[in-house]
Formats: structure tokens, sequence, C-alpha cells
């Protein structure tokens, strides 16, 4: 499920409040004008919610 790298990931989530949804993230990486494979990235991730930038990291790029 990679995206492109975790600095465009950190710039797609900019202005996140933890925790939230994946809806939530999926929004704002597209108000942040991401692009669609980090998108589609936050809404093929299993987890449903997260706690902190790092989880989003973690299930988008492994550990």
């Amino acid at each position: 499920m990679a995206a492109t790298d975790p600095t465009k990931v950190q710039k797609a989530l900019k202005g996140a409040h933890y925790p939230t949804d994946k809806r939530d993230l999926e929004q704002l990486a597209k108000k942040n004008g991401a692009d669609d494979q980090i998108v589609k990235s936050i809404h093929n991730a299993k987890r449903d919610s997260f706690d902190s930038p790092a989880q989003v990291q973690e299930e988008i790029f492994g550990s």
C-alpha cells in the first residue's frame, strides 16, 4: 500500500487533529492537495481511526 513518500504524506495531513478517523484524514488530504495515491492509501487503510501521525505512517508504509 505504498504511497509516495513520508514527507508528502505529512504535508497532506497538515492540520490533522488526533485522534481522528480515516474519512476525516481523506478529506483533509484532498483539501491539502494530496495526490490520488496518498488519498487512496488512506482510504484503503485497515484501521478506521488513528491516534497519531505515526500510526498513519505505519499503516501506509509499514513498520
